[in-house]
């Protein structure tokens, strides 16, 4: 063990990382890490409790919002956008069901599509990212598009497709999505560090994000991302809450273990050993599940937490810099033997 903690703050130092490396074995906590400044101008360090935004990490709270009704029955897999959506969408496929938009496979048009852009900054230059603030938001940057291609034809990832998601739970429930999101899942896990904090109104103890410059210089990601998270990602996590959310999920604390047995099947083949099943990457190894894991990168965020089916071993690593996290989660895989 202590070889392990060794090659991880070595680690730690070689990539120059900035947040924490949280890692749980069945009921003992083996790493515990933070490293760089939650607020660099102050010079306020990171610590194991500093929350983190973790980008697209959290479309997985989305597909269990979705889950939660469609368990009491207020909604189906199979429904689709035309039966359970009100707001039209003029060159959308009305037949794009619940399952494919949690599975990436609606061919909807995205607002941001990852096949073909690269610079998620730059969709804030027409549409200022102090302005996004609620679902209904992101409306203006997808709602008029075409199909990119026919429902179920393929996996392609798409933020779009969670943000309809978001407004289906925002539709049924009455509720906001954010307010949704703390009261069913977050308060359940005993998530209390966690939620979906405004960047110009961050609580204490959240790190604030940065985009570093070749020059050295830097700058914080106020005006890089949406103002306030939502439904395809931007929630704030502690790596602890991040552990308590991933024991909530499997041990059937926010959906029975027949829907957790559901969200957690590999639905679409994503490339190589990589699946998805709703909200959540999936890695195989010919039959065997080798874990889950949820990931995001934004400008000035940075995570990866994974669950290993076969240990009960779990790990999250936030992080308020662009990179680091994957390397730190390759290094442990590495020295746990998890990766053979």
């Amino acid at each position: 063990m202590e070889q392990v903690i060794e090659q991880i703050e070595e680690r730690i130092k070689e990539v120059g990382f900035s947040g924490v490396v949280y890692a749980r074995n069945e009921d003992d906590v083996v790493i515990k890490s933070a490293a760089g400044f939650a607020n660099r101008a102050e010079e306020i360090k990171n610590n194991i409790h500093t929350s983190f935004g973790i980008a697209s990490g959290c479309k997985v709270f989305t597909a269990i919002a979705i889950c939660q009704l469609i368990e009491r029955g207020l909604v189906s897999f199979q429904s689709t956008i035309g039966e359970c959506f009100k707001v039209p969408f003029p060159h959308f496929d009305n037949e794009v069901t619940v399952h494919q938009l949690l599975t990436h496979t609606s061919g909807i048009q995205d607002y941001f599509d990852e096949e073909t852009m690269d610079d998620y900054e730059a969709l804030w230059l027409d549409t200022p990212a102090y302005t996004v603030t609620e679902p209904k938001d992101f409306l203006p940057l997808f709602q008029d598009g075409k199909m990119k291609f026919a429902p179920g034809e393929r996996f392609a990832y798409n933020n779009a497709g969670f943000i309809v998601l978001g407004l289906i739970v925002e539709e049924i429930t009455g509720e906001s999505f954010t307010d949704y999101v703390a009261a069913n899942i977050f308060s359940p896990c005993g998530m209390h560090d966690s939620g979906y904090f405004p960047l110009d109104a961050l609580p204490k103890n959240t790190a604030k994000g940065y985009i570093d410059f070749e020059d050295g210089s830097w700058k914080t990601n106020v005006y890089s991302i949406p103002k306030v998270g939502g439904p395809d990602g931007g929630a704030y996590v502690t790596a602890p809450d991040m552990i308590k959310f991933w024991e909530g999920l499997i041990n059937g604390k926010l959906v029975s273990k027949a829907i957790v047995h559901r969200l957690l099947t590999s639905h679409v083949h994503v490339k190589d050993n990589t699946y998805y099943g709703y909200g959540i990457w999936i890695e195989m190894n010919e039959d065997e599940v080798m874990k889950y894991y949820v990931m995001g990168y934004d400008p000035g965020v940075s995570f990866e937490s994974a669950y290993y089916p076969s240990t009960d071993f779990m790990v999250a690593i936030p992080s308020n810099k662009e990179k680091g996290p994957y390397k730190l989660l390759k290094t442990l895989e590495e020295e746990w033997g998890m990766n053979e």
